[in-house]
């Protein structure tokens, strides 16, 4: 079965998992939570290629184990994430960009995580690139410790074991296997629509603001230098 959907073959789920097996898919889940590296590594699409994988018998692990397992990773990986951005602070935001690194994405998580507060680490787990920087900006926030474990367990659950058993609970289905391509790069669209809508509304926010040119009538009228002539005398 290949399940290429996108980009090269490293970035393939079905080769990464036939490659580096389950603590590979792990790795990968912990990175892409909470590590600057892992913001373009295939999640989504990678746990549930694990949980199909597995219901198929082609990943010879109980499913309990896998969900627990990549759940803990997730969890992990943004307390990672955190202390990673208390220990960075601020100074995160004058980093320079490199190629792994832009203040574009920092700044898409800062917004993200302004806009919805700590509900946004459970939101987040559901958007590519911003999932993976929002829990260090809730270090550098300095979001309250308690609140943050939280929503990391709520939203690791729900991420972490919700796609793995998503693509479990669909594995037994002969369209599913007879048109995983297609399966696969309908995930990456829909994980992909919140980060194009926010973009478009920010884009659309960016407009309104723009201060409109002057009307010829709203301008000032010039100063009447004959007056200023006529003063002097």
């Amino acid at each position: 079965m290949n399940t290429l959907a996108l980009g090269p073959q490293w970035l393939d789920p079905d080769y990464l998992i036939a490659t580096f097996g389950l603590v590979g898919v792990l790795v990968i889940v912990f990175a892409e939570s909470g590590l600057l590296i892992g913001f373009f590594l295939p999640g989504d699409s990678l746990l549930f290629t694990t949980g199909l994988l597995v219901t198929t018998n082609k990943l010879d692990r109980p499913l309990w184990l896998v969900c627990s397992l990549v759940v803990l990773a997730a969890v992990l990986g943004d307390q990672a994430g955190y202390l990673f951005g208390r220990k960075v602070g601020p100074s995160l935001f004058k980093r320079p960009d490199s190629r792994l690194f832009k203040q574009e994405n920092i700044g898409k998580a800062h917004e993200f995580f302004e806009k919805h507060g700590p509900k946004s680490l459970i939101l987040a787990r559901f958007v590519p690139i911003v999932r993976t920087f929002t829990p260090i900006i809730a270090g550098v926030s300095r979001m309250n410790y308690r609140s943050f474990i939280t929503f990391n367990l709520i939203g690791g659950a729900l991420w972490g074991a919700g796609v793995t058993l998503l693509g479990a609970s669909l594995g037994n289905i002969p369209f599913v296997h007879q048109h995983i391509e297609l399966i696969l790069v309908a995930i990456v669209l829909i994980s992909v629509v919140p980060v194009a809508i926010e973009y478009l509304r920010a884009r659309g926010k960016a407009k309104n603001e723009q201060p409109a040119p002057p009307h010829p009538a709203d301008r000032a009228p010039a100063p009447d230098t004959r007056r200023g002539r006529h003063a002097k005398r």
